[in-house]
This record gives structure tokens, C-alpha cells and sequence, in this order.
């Protein structure tokens, strides 16, 4: 992956489904990086896809998503609608023969996130959930860590994410039908990275709390694997937590800066006590590097991401739809 710099040729022309503050931040985002540019915009509503073009500079805006994903000049889509339309917008997006980045999580459960990557394989195009953390440099820097066995085996990996929330019954975070939640909203971090760490678990227990709509408002979740790890996840809606993560080795542990989904940075202690940091410098929301990831690999014609492939967005949905299995109904 190359950090900000140049990925092709030219600007990778990019179309985005949704006007959010998850779509505004990429798009502001792209502008720090020439890997790509956003030519395009679509909503359902042609005032909002009006409003946001004109406020980020964008020269074409459609009041459709067909029509967005039609636009000849887009080379690709970011997919940046609420959880519950993602499988279609990036279905559309698909059929339309556009590569696709799919905001977080991919889709509601495996079994979307499963049609998702089925049709992207088909077609032969280009898929990848829009992780963003993962390809952000403490990241990167971590796997290198990871992969040199720096920490030597890997025995736990902590996460949390909570973020305190009004109860309001109009918003998304608590509606059943817009897919609210903790765990798809918040949860999808710290499972993503133990994903990252130690992969598919094959054991999963989860204290699932549910909200006054009925969502989960609060998870725990303890992760087992084959080689004996554990990991310790949990997230809610109700409060401000740490949002720290570790991952403890038998040679040394990483603790990572709160937040540590968004550009941090973090500190590696040796078992002798040594310690050191690494602390990166950032710029923006942290949205860029997956874009030039995205750029990297339509220019070396793959059709997945290495860092962040489909068959693990998939699983990761899987272990999701396991822990929300435990949701008790009140």
C-alpha cells in the first residue's frame, strides 16, 4: 500500500452512493491524496445530491443511485448508505460493471456480505469493505510487527469502542429497520482487528444487552482460537469507554492509543521492560489510505485486497451474526 502517494497514471474517478458525514469525509480525504478524485455523486433526494456537489466541488450529482452507478465517467463507487442498503448499492453498482468500496460492515450479515463477494467474483470486479483502520499507518505498521513475530506468539487481543448516545428514538443508531446497533456500528472495530490478529475464532460467547427499540445496546464478547488465544471485545452505546486496544505476545505487547480505529499510534513493551512508541504523523480523517489501497489494486488488475480480502469481510459478518444470536428480546 503507498502511503498518499501516487497509485496510477491519473486520478482514479470516483462516483459516491450517499451523502453522509461518512461520504463527506472521504471525499474530503481524497483531496489529500492523488491517487483519486470524486467526479460524481448520487442520492435519492437530487436537493441533497445537489447540496453536497456543490459543497465539495463535484461536477456531476444524479438523484439516483442507478443513475450514479451508470455515469460513464465513474471508474469506481464508494458505497456510503445506511447498513440496510449496502447489498443493493453495491449490487447496482456491480451489475453496473463499477468496482466497488463498501462502507463498514459490508453488509448486514453474512449471508449479504456472502452475495456481495459471490457477484463481485463472477464479474470479475474489484470488492472490498471500507475498513478504513486497517489501512491506516499504525496499522501497517503493526502487521509488519506481526509478521516478524516481534511479539512472538500471540496469547490475548483486547478492544473496546463505546461512544455515549441520547436515547432518541429517532435516531439511526436505535432504529431496527436502519440497522442500529452497537455491534454493526461500533462492535465492527474491535472484531475487525482481532480478525486482523488472529483471525476466524472458533469459539464465540457474547453478553448481548438490547436498547428500548430492541437493538443491542451493549456487547461483551470472549473470542477462542485453535492455537489458544483469546480475545476480550466489547462495545456500547450508553457511554464513553477507553476505545483502546492491545494484542499480547509471548516477547512483547502493543497497547494502542485511545481511539485506536482512528489515526493513533501506540507503544510496544519488550517482557524485559523496554519500551518504545510509534507515533505517525496524520492528516485528515484517516479516509485516504484505503482509497490509495483501492487505486493500488485496480492498477495491478486485482480483483481483492490483500490486506483486507473478502473471504475475511465475510467471516467477520459470520462472527457478528453469531454474537447478535444471544440479543434476549425484552
Amino acid at each position: 500500500m503507498i502511503d498518499g502517494g501516487s497509485t496510477t497514471e491519473r486520478p482514479l474517478a470516483w462516483g459516491v452512493i450517499g451523502t453522509g458525514w461518512i461520504a463527506s469525509a472521504f471525499v474530503a480525504d481524497l483531496e489529500l491524496t492523488d491517487s483519486g478524485s470524486t467526479v460524481a455523486v448520487g442520492s435519492r433526494s437530487p436537493e441533497s445530491a445537489a447540496e453536497f456537489a456543490a459543497r465539495h466541488g463535484i461536477p456531476n450529482r444524479h438523484a439516483s443511485y442507478a443513475d450514479l452507478a451508470a455515469d460513464p465517467e465513474v471508474e469506481a463507487v464508494y458505497v456510503a448508505t445506511p447498513h440496510p442498503m449496502h447489498r443493493d448499492s453495491a449490487v447496482l453498482a456491480l451489475e453496473a460493471g463499477k468496482p466497488v468500496l463498501v462502507e463498514k460492515p459490508f453488509a448486514m450479515n453474512a449471508a449479504e456480505a456472502g452475495e456481495i463477494a459471490g457477484l463481485a467474483r463472477e464479474r470479475g470486479l474489484f470488492a472490498m469493505e471500507a475498513m478504513w483502520t486497517r489501512f491506516l499507518p499504525h496499522m501497517v505498521e503493526i502487521r509488519r510487527m506481526l509478521a516478524a513475530g516481534e511479539l512472538g506468539t500471540i496469547v490475548s487481543v483486547s478492544a473496546d469502542h463505546g461512544q455515549w448516545f441520547d436515547e432518541d428514538p429517532d435516531s439511526r443508531l436505535f432504529a431496527p429497520t436502519l440497522g442500529g446497533g452497537a455491534l454493526l456500528d461500533l462492535g465492527i472495530y474491535p472484531v475487525s482487528f482481532a480478525s486482523m490478529v488472529l483471525g476466524p475464532p472458533d469459539r464465540v460467547a457474547a453478553v448481548v444487552d438490547p436498547a428500548f427499540t430492541g437493538v443491542d445496546a451493549q456487547v461483551t464478547m470472549a473470542f477462542g482460537y485453535e492455537s489458544g488465544a483469546q480475545a476480550s471485545l466489547s462495545c456500547t452505546l450508553r457511554a464513553k469507554s477507553p476505545t483502546r486496544a492491545a494484542i499480547v505476545g509471548t516477547d512483547a505487547r502493543i497497547e494502542i492509543d485511545g481511539d485506536f480505529y482512528w489515526p493513533s499510534a501506540f507503544e510496544l513493551t519488550t517482557r524485559s521492560g523496554e519500551r518504545s512508541r510509534f507515533e505517525p504523523d496524520h492528516r485528515g480523517h484517516g479516509l485516504r489510505h484505503q482509497a490509495d489501497e483501492v487505486a493500488r489494486c485496480l492498477a495491478g488488475n486485482l480483483i481483492e485486497s490483500p490486506v483486507m480480502p473478502l473471504a475475511e469481510t465475510v467471516s467477520i459478518a459470520a462472527t457478528m451474526d453469531e454474537v447478535l444470536a444471544s440479543l434476549k428480546p425484552r
